[in-house]
């Protein structure tokens, strides 16, 4: 017999007005069944119900006082995406068709982002009149119902400013357009205030009162306290290893088609991908079929200053696998075996990663990477792959048939 699932604790519809805002906390849509049931025009009165920049003042005079970010996370062209574990949020701006310059977008989103960013990298003066965005996105649970997930700084610690906001190209047919690409930063802030917030409305100016401390350290020395969350050990099923839309799953598959027959030559696109989740990754060298002996390719991953760095030695091993073939503990225990005096292994596969196997490498402390399905998929969208059509042209131009 299943159990009923107890619904998520929320905070009702009619409470909104007067609620502070949690982290990951869920804030309940109305039930009339038409636009007047958006939470968000509740919650923060007068950003408007809809759209994915909502905003008190005009970005046009330079008075906007409070920003909300509202993802659905459902877009697979422009993939907005939360990293919990680092707390950085990627964002993709408001100019999504052609026919308008970057900055010309209706409700303005790109100009204010323009705006923000600038002046983050300004004098205290300037960052004081950088406004707060907050951070919502669709539950995905019930009706209209959103869920908080931060306090947003524009930028980050370790990024240089052209990593934080960069004008990246698009086409529609064979008309081109740029967007922005956009990284803030969540900051270590559980509870935004409903005084604050009211604060910031009435043009009261950001630091008084109520204002965090994470928000005020921002604002007069540029230093990003972020909200860090590592993941507690997960084992995956084999649905959240492989991607759960029809595009995605059309991707993957054209990445396999695409090298069937001559499985080998993943390794290659395998390295690639790493180095996308892991871009400090340097020098690979893909080990020859006939004498790899387990390792598919070697690897340094670079870390400490460009004066001085130090690097990190690395096995990878590719499985240019079908969906309904998980790899399992005999290829795992082979690369186990293979790095020796190796720091890190990582296994790269388009299929899935079997229990067994998870366990072992949790419960053991290998250190190895398992990058399945869903993580390609994922990769490749926050990189701008986000149709059949681009990725097969990425295949086509980096890995050339022989």
């Amino acid at each position: 017999m299943t159990l009923p699932v107890a619904p998520e604790p929320h905070v009702p519809f009619a409470d909104l007005p007067s609620a502070d805002l949690v982290v990951d906390k869920l804030y309940a849509g109305g039930a009339k069944g038409n636009t007047g049931d958006d939470p968000m025009s509740k919650l923060i009165k007068g950003v408007g119900n809809q759209g994915g920049f909502r905003y008190a003042g005009s970005p046009a005079k330079g008075t906007v006082r409070l920003v909300v970010l509202y993802t659905s996370g459902e877009d697979v062209d422009w993939p907005d995406h939360l990293d919990v574990q680092t707390g950085t949020f990627t964002y993709y701006g408001d100019n999504k068709k052609p026919g308008q310059g970057l900055h010309e977008t209706k409700r303005l989103g790109n100009a204010l982002m323009r705006d923000a960013f600038k002046a983050s990298h300004g004098t205290p003066a300037e960052r004081a009149n950088v406004p707060p965005f907050l951070l919502f996105e669709k539950s995905g649970t019930s009706g209209r119902s959103v869920r908080f997930r931060g306090l947003l700084a524009p930028g980050g610690p370790t990024m240089t400013s052209d990593e934080e906001l960069a004008a990246i190209w698009r086409a529609t047919g064979d008309k081109r357009f740029q967007n922005y690409r956009a990284r803030f930063t969540v900051l270590d802030h559980n509870l935004i205030p409903r005084t604050w917030i009211q604060q910031l409305l009435d043009g009261g100016g950001p630091l008084g009162g109520d204002c965090p401390a994470v928000w005020r350290t921002w604002v007069e020395s540029r230093v990003y306290r972020p909200l860090l969350a590592p993941s507690t050990t997960v084992i995956r099923s084999k649905a959240n290893q492989l991607p759960d839309d029809p595009v995605g799953q059309a991707i993957l598959e054209e990445i396999r088609e695409y090298f069937r027959g001559r499985e080998h030559d993943f390794e290659a696109c395998a390295v690639a991908i790493w180095r996308l989740i892991a871009p400090s990754t340097g020098a690979v060298d893909v080990t020859r079929p006939s004498r790899d002996g387990g390792r598919d390719a070697v690897g340094i991953y670079v870390l400490g200053p460009v004066a001085n760095p130090i690097a990190i030695d690395f096995a990878l091993e590719a499985k240019c696998y079908a969906t309904d073939s998980s790899v399992g503990v005999r290829e795992v225990s082979r690369l186990i075996s293979r790095l020796r005096h190796r720091n890190f292994g990582v296994l790269v596969t388009t299929s899935f990663f079997n229990k067994q196997v998870q366990d072992e490498v949790h419960e053991d402390a290998h250190p190895i990477a398992l990058v399945c399905g869903r993580d390609i998929i994922d990769v490749l969208r926050q990189h701008g792959r986000t149709t059949v059509d681009s990725v097969r042209e990425w295949l086509k131009q980096s890995f050339p048939h022989p």
